[in-house]
């Protein structure tokens, strides 16, 4: 850090100089901002990626960065003027704490069934080095409302900008994950944007961030960028099989009494895997130690898969779990050596923010007439299907007939609860 003129500076690669002023600069320092140092951004990414190292720390001083140069352009139009100083400094904060409460390895963990991160940021807000640095603001009840930010139900005006369809969260990470991956799909027009966003009434009376019609080709190179990385690097085949394998071994860890949740969820990194290590006969620790990852044995492109089908492997943990030591069992592996893998459908992006017209008029972004037409959440949707797949990875190698995992995940979740009683021959179906 260099200090000037009664603020701090961080250098970073990415956005230079980043300054840190001084109601931020107590929060930067407490213990649970710290520990955002020691908790890579991409998770396993680094496996794939070698220069994939950056950390939730980064990235939440670049989204605080993000935060000080929007308000700073909205406030040079005068859009702020009717919102109070102190809302306005809570969402420069906001986007240094937003990811406070994030587990070790990115976001498996509440893939395994944890609850979310947003969540833990309440505990976190607690901790004495933070829960001080936040009562030296002297705002009212500080932590509530950026906890409300944070988990998008604040009622701000700016809540958008913390959490929405154009959130700065979003145009941070994109942009920093391309650049440490070294990957060219992440390109957003970062400025562009910036300059596209507006405080607006909407058609409802509402006060809220949206997009000027000058920003809807910029918005839309994000939604492909997003599409793109998820496809090249947060969804790529050994970033995933890694992912699984780290989410069965602390699952186990948890239901032996081998770890804790709470403990889980103040770990760093290193702490974490060091911890799994020394639990006596876990191989999946070890062989993510030596990069001995599971390979495929299927793999399927989301649009084969049909709507609504699978929705159980991402949001049921736990009978993802018996399937997959049923499958382990009919393959001749052992519990654990055989992972059943299809992220959450989530959409890549939701366009759902007001929209301000050159005519001065605000509509919805996904309203059905003007710039609207250009469907742009219907082809985030389609881009996710393209990027989502459909994977079984496998200790060992082994035959499985990809045609029996579709009939598998095409089950409703009730079904194979009852398959798994009744009948659990999972591969041999016709």
């Amino acid at each position: 850090m260099v200090h000037q003129n009664g603020f701090k500076v961080i250098r970073d690669p990415l956005w230079n100089n980043i300054q840190i002023d001084s109601q931020a600069l107590p929060v930067l320092d407490s213990e649970p901002m710290q520990r955002l140092r020691y908790i890579k951004q991409l998770g396993h990414a680094f496996l794939v990626y070698p220069a994939a190292n950056h950390t939730r720390f980064e990235h939440a001083v670049g989204t605080y960065h993000l935060a000080r140069r929007a308000l700073s352009l909205l406030n040079e139009r005068g859009e702020l003027d009717r919102i109070e100083a102190e809302e306005i400094a809570l969402v420069r904060l906001a986007g240094l704490v937003h990811d406070i409460g994030h587990y070790p390895f990115s976001h498996a963990l509440e893939e395994a069934g944890l609850p979310s991160h947003e969540s833990l940021a309440r505990e976190h807000f607690t901790q004495p080095s933070l829960r001080t640095a936040l009562e030296k603001t002297g705002f009212a009840n500080v932590a509530e409302r950026l906890f409300a930010l944070i988990s998008g139900s604040s009622p701000s005006p700016l809540q958008g900008l913390i959490s929405g369809s154009l959130d700065l969260d979003k145009l941070e990470y994109l942009t920093r994950d391309a650049r440490m991956c070294g990957v060219p799909y992440g390109a957003v027009d970062v400025d562009r944007l910036l300059h596209a966003l507006a405080v607006v009434q909407t058609p409802d009376g509402r006060t809220a961030v949206g997009i000027r019609e000058k920003g809807i080709s910029a918005l839309e190179s994000l939604l492909f960028a997003r599409y793109q990385m998820y496809r090249n690097v947060y969804w790529h085949h050994a970033v995933r099989s890694a992912t699984a394998m780290f989410k069965r071994t602390v699952r186990e860890a948890i239901a032996v009494e081998q770890l804790t949740i709470d403990a889980v969820a103040h770990s760093t990194d290193e702490e974490l895997m060091e911890h799994l290590r020394t639990i006596e006969n876990n191989a999946i620790a070890l062989r993510l130690r030596r990069r001995q990852l599971y390979k495929r044995v299927v793999d399927i492109a989301g649009e084969e898969v049909p709507d609504r089908a699978g929705d159980w492997v991402a949001e049921s943990p736990d009978l993802v779990e018996r399937v997959e030591n049923q499958l382990a069992a009919e393959l001749n592996l052992e519990p654990g050596e055989v992972l059943l893998d299809f992220p959450a459908k989530a959409k890549l992006i939701e366009v759902d923010m007001p929209l301000l017209k050159k005519d001065g008029s605000v509509e919805p972004l996904g309203a059905q007439d003007g710039v609207a037409q250009m469907g742009i959440q219907r082809v985030a949707d389609e881009l996710h299907a393209r990027a989502r797949r459909l994977r079984v990875f496998a200790a060992s190698p082994c035959h499985v007939d990809p045609r029996s995992i579709l009939r598998l995940v095409e089950r409703t979740k009730k079904e194979v609860e009852s398959d798994l009683v009744s009948d659990p021959l999972l591969l041999d179906r016709s």
